[in-house]
């Protein structure tokens, strides 16, 4: 389901990638990839200059609960010149590849 933005499996997403997380701040609560940046989707535009550094030369992996958030924020990345990447399924599709979760207390997680 990539939503007609580019996409990634959560498997493929480089431990050293930037990964940006655009979901709510109970849902980041609850659990994330540890390396992940919380960009909330309603301040993507707002924070799009820190975003633009994050990226660097390499592209932007962006993820939700189950993907249709974080397609649009890659659209809007991608129009604004920004390599970007959409996780494909999303958290769910993160941890059912056995990609590590923690929250926000620092702990393993389950979602």
């Amino acid at each position: 389901m990539s939503f007609g933005v580019p996409a990634v499996g959560a498997g493929e997403v480089p431990e050293n990638g930037v990964l940006i997380d655009v979901r709510e701040p109970d849902e980041w609560a609850a659990g994330h990839a540890e390396s992940a940046v919380h960009i909330p989707m309603g301040e993507v535009v707002g924070r799009l200059p820190e975003i633009v550094e994050l990226a660097g030369e390499q592209p932007v992996h962006v993820v939700c609960k189950a993907g249709g958030r974080s397609a649009q924020v890659t659209a809007f990345l991608e129009q604004q010149g920004v390599s970007a990447r959409n996780v494909d399924g999303g958290m769910h599709a993160w941890q059912a590849a056995g990609r590590p979760l923690v929250s926000d207390r620092g702990e393993p997680t389950v979602l």
